[in-house]
């Protein structure tokens, strides 16, 4: 069910349709047709990588995605087929780079999609693996285990690979560089039994609890995958197809003849006048009036309703304003009297010494202030 080929020249293959397909783009095989190195009998490492896409077009089809993790490593075209490309060529070209050489190297890749009669399986199940990556997932005997296990948990009579994505193409977040993470994969297969029931255990309200808190759930099944694989049981999703209630509505067709509605009367060209004076009143004058009114009451407010010296005069006893006055009175005379003083420039009362002999000399006096030399 899972077809696994190598690059050839013009290759046709024949996958089925919602069954995994995968396709391996090997060094090796393009190592041939570029020149080898400079030296005789010296082993060639060039690191190639590759382009895929549909012939003609500058991309893949939907379905089908490529990983190359480096450039020392093979590429790989891997995805799940659609029953409406059945019947029709797909022609991929493959383009190989040599990064020492800067030569390419090209090839076409025919798909021929077949139908299958036992697909869809009614009963499909997403795993989701947590130790390892997409290219690591699609390797013939790391799959083959996989799907053994799962056979050997379900007991199934036809069990198909479906598809693989990675977590990244899912929203995940690319792991730290530590530990030696891995990024996960989502696994999708289907069977033609309904599921057993170590599966249906992810459903109790128990491990359903678990899951909410972040906690993994008690799986009776999962040792058989342990040694292996990791699986994440709180994001496992089954679809079971036999239950799903078709929501397609037949479309009722009439005779295709729509009602008489009468004869169609188009808009007159001529326009008629329009008067725009209310209009105007009702955004500017009206505003402005309003706008005007308020002006006045604030303005009357604030000028003709103040109290005035006079009336605070008449509220206040008269022994307050004549104290009031009379500090008034002084404060002023104060100040004149502070105005026409004449005072003389200030004089430093402390001892001096003489600068030679060092003898005290007595305080500068007023009188002998223009006489004195210092």
């Amino acid at each position: 069910y899972t077809i696994l080929s190598k690059v050839h020249s013009d290759r046709n293959v024949y996958p089925s349709a919602g069954v995994l397909f995968v396709h391996v783009l090997e060094r090796e095989y393009f190592k041939g047709e570029f020149p080898p190195y400079p030296k005789p009998g010296e082993v060639s490492n060039d690191p190639i990588t590759f382009n895929t896409n549909l012939m003609g077009y500058p991309d893949r089809p939907g379905w089908l995605r490529y990983i190359q993790r480096t450039p020392y490593s093979d590429g790989v075209l891997y995805g799940s087929p659609t029953v409406e490309n059945v019947g029709k060529p797909t022609i991929i070209e493959i383009t190989a780079y040599n990064r020492r050489t800067f030569e390419t190297a090209r090839h076409n890749l025919i798909i021929n999609i077949m139908s299958a009669e036992d697909f869809p399986l009614p009963y499909q199940a997403e795993f989701f693996i947590r130790n390892m990556n997409v290219e690591e997932m699609l390797a013939s005997e790391v799959l083959g285990d996989f799907l053994g296990a799962v056979k050997n948990v379900w007991q199934p009579e036809r069990l198909n690979a479906i598809n693989i994505t990675s977590a990244l193409d899912r929203g995940g977040r690319v792991p730290l560089p530590i530990n030696d993470m891995k990024e996960g994969v989502y696994v999708m297969v289907g069977a033609d039994v309904p599921f057993s029931s170590c599966l249906r255990e992810v459903e109790n309200p128990q491990n359903q609890l678990r899951c909410s808190q972040e906690m993994e759930p008690v799986i009776t099944c999962d040792k058989k995958f342990r040694t292996q694989f990791h699986i994440d049981w709180c994001k496992i999703s089954l679809v079971d197809n036999t239950k799903q209630v078709s929501t397609f509505q037949e479309v009722i067709r009439g005779e295709g003849i729509l009602p008489d509605g009468g004869e169609y009367k188009p808009p007159s060209d001529s326009l008629k006048s329009r008067d725009y004076y209310s209009d105007f009143l009702i955004t500017l004058a009206v505003p402005s009036a309003i706008a005007l009114v308020l002006f006045l009451i604030l303005a009357y407010v604030m000028c003709c309703r103040r109290e005035g010296v006079e009336k605070r005069n008449m509220q206040t006893p008269d022994i307050q304003l004549v104290h009031h006055s009379a500090i008034q009175k002084s404060t002023k005379e104060l100040r004149d009297m502070s105005k026409n003083r004449e005072m003389a420039w200030p004089l430093s009362t402390l001892p001096v010494f003489h600068p030679v002999t060092g003898e005290l000399l007595p305080a500068l006096r007023a009188d002998s202030l223009e006489n004195s030399s210092l």
